[in-house]
């Protein structure tokens, strides 16, 4: 059997591997845009016309699912520091403060409870650091070992493991105290 094409600016990638990869690709791609599907649609396609157009290289490095884990993070902090500035823009303009996202409402008691338990851990969630929240998604969610974990946002082996500590202990702290 022949091996998989591979891709002419990175030859180092096999397109059967990149197709295997999408679904976590895809779901690394909703974590960084919070949850927001068609930026995080946009974001994978930015992602994937730089790998291949050879603007995001692979060295082999490290396994290509943590190289693209980084690619796809590095693309979505780009897009959100453009949409940053231009929202300050606008703000500036225009005297706008923009308000907070609505709240979706729910009718039934049920439904009120685990909306009730689900924000009270997304507001744990989000009072952690952003590279505790960033190190925990990764090793919980994504089934990244903590050495690769490390390598998506670059930082030392020993720093994903002091936030990897911390998150957790500080989650369990937040949960238990509520």
């Amino acid at each position: 059997m022949p091996d998989e094409p591979r891709l002419r600016h990175n030859p180092l990638i096999e397109l059967g591997e990149l197709k295997q990869l999408h679904d976590q690709c895809f779901s690394w791609a909703l974590t960084c845009t919070r949850g927001r599907r068609a930026e995080a649609e946009d974001v994978l396609q930015m992602s994937y016309l730089a790998i291949v157009e050879g603007r995001a290289r692979f060295g082999g490095v490290s396994s290509l699912r943590t190289w693209l884990f980084a690619v796809i993070r590095n693309h979505a902090r780009s897009r959100w520091r453009r949409a940053r500035q231009s929202l300050q823009t606008i703000a500036r303009l225009h005297s706008f403060a923009p308000s907070e996202e609505p709240s979706i409402s729910t009718d039934s008691l049920g439904d009120y409870q685990r909306s009730q338990d689900s924000d009270r851990i997304m507001a744990a969630w989000r009072s952690l650091p952003p590279r505790q929240r960033e190190v925990l998604d990764l090793v919980f969610y994504r089934d990244l070992p903590i050495a690769d974990a490390a390598e998506v946002p670059g930082v030392a082996l020993g720093t994903a493991r002091t936030h990897y500590e911390r998150g957790k202990a500080a989650l369990r702290r937040l949960l238990t105290d509520q």
